[in-house]
């Protein structure tokens, strides 16, 4: 391996027996390194600002604060954070409120360990990761309503800031493939969220997977 930094992690869940297999998984993963357990949603608030993990992989169900009230608080004191659920449950009324509060992604505690690392890897790098399930689930709500035209929203590097959204590039691999600064993306990514009224990345990829942006067609003309 190389001299490259670990993605650090914090692992939150209320079994003891959760967080002792999960760093177990991550223990023979050299680039992967667990530095905090959380059994409740306090303790994760705290232990987040304390140790700023790369990646929260967070439980929703659990005592004193649940974790969906855990990723509001984390994610309005550190709007940056990079928040994985992993969780049971899979009704709307968790997968919806947890996306919205900012999680990068929601896998099902039935995910296979590979995708599982994987996930890992990729919401550390502020890419979207959401269990194929959940994708659909997230996909049929948003098609519930109709939106204008795209090219009515967005500008046209709006539009391809967007497209690279979908195919699960990061901010510094948008601005490399569209040849401008990351700074500049990041503007265009919060453009995006403002007019298309998205809460993250994840629905913003959907929303580009939905208008067939991921696979490179071509939004209504002007």
């Amino acid at each position: 391996m190389s001299g490259a930094p670990k993605i650090s992690i914090l692992i939150v869940d209320d079994h003891e027996i959760v967080r002792e297999g999960l760093s177990a998984i991550f223990s023979v993963q050299p680039d992967l390194h667990v530095v905090g357990e959380a059994g409740n949603g306090l303790d994760a608030v705290k232990l987040a600002s304390e140790l700023k993990p790369d990646v929260i992989l967070m439980d929703l169900v659990m005592p004193l604060m649940d974790g969906l009230s855990a990723i509001f608080e984390i994610m309005q004191a550190h709007p940056a954070a990079h928040i994985l659920v992993l969780t049971s449950f899979a009704d709307d009324e968790r997968v919806f409120p947890a996306i919205k509060a900012g999680a990068l992604g929601y896998l099902l505690k039935d995910t296979p360990r590979v995708q599982l690392i994987q996930a890992i890897r990729d919401v550390a790098q502020g890419k979207a990761f959401l269990d194929s399930r959940i994708a659909i689930k997230v996909m049929r709500e948003l098609n519930q309503s109709a939106s204008p035209a795209i090219s009515e929203l967005l500008t046209t590097r709006e539009i391809e800031t967007l497209r690279e959204i979908a195919r699960g590039f990061s901010n510094q691999e948008i601005a490399l493939n569209l040849n401008i600064s990351e700074n500049t993306v990041a503007k265009y990514v919060g453009a995006i969220l403002d007019k298309l009224h998205l809460a993250n990345r994840t629905q913003a990829a959907l929303y580009a997977i939905r208008e067939g942006l991921a696979q490179g067609t071509s939004p209504d003309s002007d």
